[in-house]
């Protein structure tokens, strides 16, 4: 197979966010209802069954959109520094920051004034448990063969098509060091790099469709930044990259050993399988599948709207559900 002679495709991007919040029912409000995110997988931590994972996207629930949380309630806050991702960006079309700052104004949310990166407006603020976000005006590419380039529909949004939220513009990981991070994604991941403002260095996925979402990476070397992360509520737990096939996940696997960092066996998440590992600066990625993908155990029309469970947690399905919290009033 020509492929597998010559190695992997290029990553084409990011394939999902995980992140850690304090209390299930607030995240789901912010993010739904707030922010315009469809509902895409109700289900639970697979280590910690006692614990909602929830996953957010746009309607087909398409890698390079989906936004996930480990809802801990009561989590502690997290602290920000250092080997860690330090924003998530969504990408809106371009002339839509004035509604979106009138949206949050309207709910008492606070954000900054927008700024200009790389050309592109950025505005920037916090979720509930202090999560930074960001919304980039970003082009929206027209006739782009991923529906992911569809704006994202939670049922009964109130968000105008001409400014709703497109999938993922990019993460920001924040390191000591900047070299060793940088040479992952373009010596091993085939990124591109794109110049830097400052000690944020950009990064662009080598893709032939420049309109899938996620395609972006930051790099902000911070080497006085003299606290290390901690993990916690507000914090994003990794990011992961796509991979097209598993088989395609196997190469990546073995490019990243090659490159002298250890990499888990590949583990079974139900809708994708994945790989993790830490790279140079300390940040946790993850490589995963896109099959078999979120309609695997529910209808396009139906997702998010009961909890899924693996089938080795089935068995214990009442225990699980009699110990986790009303998502909704």
């Amino acid at each position: 197979m020509e492929q597998a002679a010559h190695g992997p495709l290029p990553v084409a991007g990011l394939h999902h966010v995980t992140a850690i919040a304090s209390g299930a029912k607030q995240n789901l409000q912010f993010y739904e209802s707030v922010l315009g995110l469809r509902l895409v997988k109700t289900t639970v931590n697979f280590d910690d069954p006692g614990t909602y994972h929830l996953y957010y996207g746009n309607y087909q629930a398409e890698p390079g959109t989906i936004m996930t949380f480990f809802p801990w309630q009561g989590a502690t806050r997290g602290r920000a520094g250092t080997g860690m991702t330090s924003a998530t960006a969504f990408r809106i079309p371009p002339g839509s920051i004035d509604y979106w700052m009138g949206r949050f104004a309207d709910r008492a949310i606070d954000f900054d004034s927008p700024v200009d990166r790389f050309g592109e407006a950025v505005l920037f603020l916090q979720d509930p448990d202090g999560l930074p976000i960001e919304l980039i005006e970003s082009p929206v590419f027209v006739g782009a063969s991923s529906a992911a380039e569809q704006p994202a529909g939670a049922k009964g949004s109130d968000i105008p098509t001409a400014s709703a939220i497109h999938g993922f513009h990019s993460v920001s990981i924040c390191v000591a060091g900047y070299e060793h991070s940088a040479r992952l994604l373009t010596d091993v991941f085939g990124y591109k790099s794109l110049g830097n403002e400052g000690h944020r260095f950009r990064f662009q996925a080598a893709t032939p469709n420049g309109g899938v979402p996620g395609r972006f990476i930051d790099i902000l070397c911070q080497p006085d930044t003299l606290l290390r992360s901690r993990p916690g509520a507000g914090t994003v737990h990794h990011i992961a990259f796509r991979a097209r096939t598993d088989e395609e996940q196997l190469q990546w696997r073995e490019k990243v050993l090659e490159f002298g960092l250890d990499v888990t066996p590949v583990l079974d998440r139900n809708y994708f399988h994945s790989v993790y590992f830490r790279e140079p600066g300390g940040v946790l990625y993850e490589i995963a599948t896109d099959p078999p993908g979120f309609t695997a155990d529910e209808d396009l029309q139906h997702l998010g709207e009961s909890l899924r469970l693996p089938a080795w947690l089935e068995p214990r399905r009442e225990f699980i559900e009699a110990r986790l919290p009303a998502l909704r009033d």
